[in-house]
């Protein structure tokens, strides 16, 4: 079902604010051991929110980078809250997190593309009478961070950026970015790419919005691996954020939050809007918005729309799922994982990231997440 979306621009954006900066708190959680956490960690603006804590113990995830930061927050309050309860989440990308999954090693996995069917079909084997479901549960963007000295507003668009990540644009003044940017004094320099060498959901958004918007530019399908031509790799979105700030002349991409971390420029996106659009929180929840629910079966994997042509809508937005078996998880665990994940979806956790450079999710996915995390088995 498609999501509710005013039509004008003008009310988007304001819902858009209203999404980001005005969501109440709310309880969530499993029967054992109420505690309450307040706000603060890791820098974060969190207001208290009631934990409903699970067992003592550890609770292992892996996987996406781009959520990272949103679980360094909610980890630190949920372990605050819950005496004996450890919650420990390693990065090394989206497709390392699903694989470890599948071979059992980690309770969940965080994701930014929804599961493939080959992956569905492998949980099966440690989802005992069950399978891999998708839960949506952190919501960005993904920034085209750029190092050129003395430009400060550089706008691309879909065109123009997919010829620029394979290397069929070399100059930064090449005339398609010129044209894209009067004014502006660009330099007769090398254009210094960076892409993920890992496995990775930030450049499946990337490329997905390639496909979607460069008129046959892109010629590779979206893809978790890098496919364009030439660049330089680096680990993570932490590593192409440091390559970034350290080269001269460089663009790459990394989520919101590496951005602002990093003190990184981020283009605007000319979009076919009646002007590019900064990639701002705000701007990426228009879009996000307006997604629709595509799995079934109890998986809540979405469309996002990223040929968007709407007015402050930012087209480049990723949703990081949750990996969980929707039957068939650890009994040892099992309370636990339902007691941190109702957590993360509550109200209060979505509200805790928004200075990370997160989106909240709209409450009408948000709702159907509480209701699947509810119903694990």
């Amino acid at each position: 079902m498609k999501l509710q979306r005013n039509g004008r621009s003008k009310a988007l954006a304001i819902g858009a604010m209203a999404l980001v900066s005005s969501l109440s708190l709310a309880a969530c959680g499993s029967d054992n051991n109420t505690n309450t956490a307040s706000g603060g960690s890791n820098g974060s603006s969190a207001a208290a929110a009631a934990i409903n804590c699970g067992k003592a113990g550890t609770l292992l995830g892996a996987g996406s980078t781009a959520q990272a930061p949103a679980i360094d927050v909610w980890k630190t309050n949920f372990g605050s809250s819950c005496s004996g309860t450890t919650v420990n989440y390693s990065g090394g990308g989206s497709g390392a997190g699903v694989q470890q999954f599948n071979q059992g090693k980690v309770a969940f996995a965080g994701s930014d593309f929804a599961l493939k069917p080959a992956d569905v079909d492998a949980s099966k084997a440690v989802c005992t009478g069950g399978k891999a479901i998708d839960l949506p549960m952190v919501a960005g963007l993904v920034s085209l961070v750029y190092n050129v000295e003395g430009v400060d507003n550089l706008v691309l668009d879909g065109p123009t950026a997919a010829k620029v990540f394979d290397s069929q644009i070399t100059k930064w003044n090449d005339p398609a970015i010129a044209a894209l940017n009067p004014g502006a004094k660009l330099p007769d320099a090398e254009i210094q790419t960076f892409h993920r060498s890992d496995d990775s959901g930030t450049t499946f958004n990337l490329t997905s919005y390639f496909a979607k918007t460069s008129g046959g530019a892109w010629s590779a399908e979206p893809s978790k691996a890098w496919k364009g031509k030439g660049g330089q790799s680096a680990n993570g979105s932490a590593g192409v954020s440091a390559q970034i700030k350290q080269v001269k002349n460089s663009i790459g991409y990394a989520e919101l939050s590496y951005a602002q971390t990093n003190n990184l420029k981020s283009a605007k996106i000319a979009t076919g809007a009646a002007q590019p659009v900064e990639a701002t929180a705000a701007n990426a929840a228009n879009t996000i918005a307006s997604s629709t629910v595509s799995g079934t079966d109890g998986d809540l994997a979405l469309s996002l729309d990223y040929g968007t042509k709407a007015d402050n809508a930012y087209p480049i937005v990723l949703v990081t799922y949750e990996i969980a078996c929707d039957k068939g998880n650890k009994a040892e665990t099992l309370d636990t994982l339902k007691s941190f994940l109702a957590y993360t979806i509550s109200d209060g956790a979505q509200k805790s990231i928004g200075d990370k450079g997160y989106v909240p999710m709209p409450a009408a996915i948000g709702d159907k997440v509480k209701a699947a995390v509810g119903t694990l088995a």
